[in-house]
């Protein structure tokens, strides 16, 4: 993992906003209007929240979180490594350990919603489409994507 496997996966309630921001833009769902210092609520309010750091150089190099209220159901949300380090197992890594420890605590309904061409990716990890359903998102007649 990482190349030479120097990448240490911490579970964090807090972590540097910058870092952050740089993963947001490298999954392409950062908005320059939203206020970096969100992310720090962002945080302490997610279920699990996983990053990955390169131990060369103390670089935020991927993350990933699972949303869930601890009892019954979980999503896996925001899984992003940066370019540079993808191809590595850092996003396995990550996955992993957000369903490790969702399972770990009694979650065993684990869901998410794969971006196109990520199918793949998932489907490897153990996760399958769910036939007949279809994700949806709320908009309210607004573009806020």
């Amino acid at each position: 993992m990482g190349g030479d496997g120097a990448v240490d996966l911490c579970v964090v309630k807090e972590w540097d906003s910058r870092a952050l921001v740089d993963l947001y833009r490298a999954g392409g769902w950062w908005k320059e209007w939203w206020d970096p210092s969100h992310l720090r609520v962002l945080i302490r309010s997610t279920f699990l929240f996983v990053v990955a750091v390169d131990r060369k150089t103390g670089r935020t190099v991927g993350m990933g979180r699972a949303i869930s209220d601890g009892v019954s159901d979980a999503y896996i949300q925001d899984l992003v490594v940066l370019h540079e380090f993808r191809r590595q197992g850092i996003g396995e890594a990550i996955l992993k350990r957000l369903v490790e420890v969702c399972l770990s605590r009694g979650i065993t309904w684990i869901a998410l919603v794969a971006e196109p061409g990520t199918q793949g990716f998932y489907k490897g990890a153990g996760f399958s489409p769910m036939e007949g359903h279809i994700p949806m998102l709320y908009r309210d007649g607004k573009d806020v994507c």
